[in-house]
């Protein structure tokens, strides 16, 4: 099984790895095929909804493209997060979601810093923001717990924007 092109060490923490995703990888999620390496409740709808662009997107399986999270002491797939490469103005957006089963572990907050630790590796990087719902108050939890500050808010479209500034 072949994967993208994705240079350097897979970032990792403690209890995951995130590694890029396979050709393998996308084909199942796209073609609703089960794998024996994934979490029961993996894909979720947002991993279905990324794995159906990345073909149109390439660019998103750069070095610092998209990635699947990876449970270090079970070895399965819990989720996926990702840069939207490549940066505007010095600025990339990251989005990440993990399986129902695995929240609350605090999974997605550690995801997220180790992937924004990696985005300012890339040269003129100096933004990482998210952008959340506010009627998803857990998401704004994990953009905090991250070390993302807000950095504004449009009460009319019921989001807000998250950021870390280097």
């Amino acid at each position: 099984m072949s994967s993208f092109p994705i240079a350097g060490p897979d970032p990792t923490t403690e209890r995951l790895v995130l590694r890029p995703w396979t050709v393998g990888e996308v084909d199942a999620v796209v073609g609703g095929v089960r794998r024996p390496d994934w979490a029961a409740d993996f894909p979720a709808e947002g991993d279905q909804v990324i794995a159906g662009l990345l073909g149109e997107h390439p660019q998103w399986l750069d070095a610092y493209g998209h990635r699947l999270v990876v449970e270090r002491g079970s070895g399965l797939v819990v989720g996926s997060i990702g840069l939207f490469w490549p940066p505007s103005d010095g600025v990339v957006e990251i989005g990440y979601g993990i399986v129902a089963s695995r929240r609350g572990r605090g999974y997605a907050a550690e995801a997220t810093r180790a992937l924004t630790d990696h985005a300012f590796t890339a040269p003129g990087v100096r933004v990482v923001r998210a952008e959340v719902e506010l009627s998803n108050p857990a998401s704004v939890r994990v953009l905090e717990k991250a070390g993302f500050r807000l950095l504004d808010t449009d009460t009319e479209q019921g989001t807000a924007r998250y950021g870390i500034v280097r």
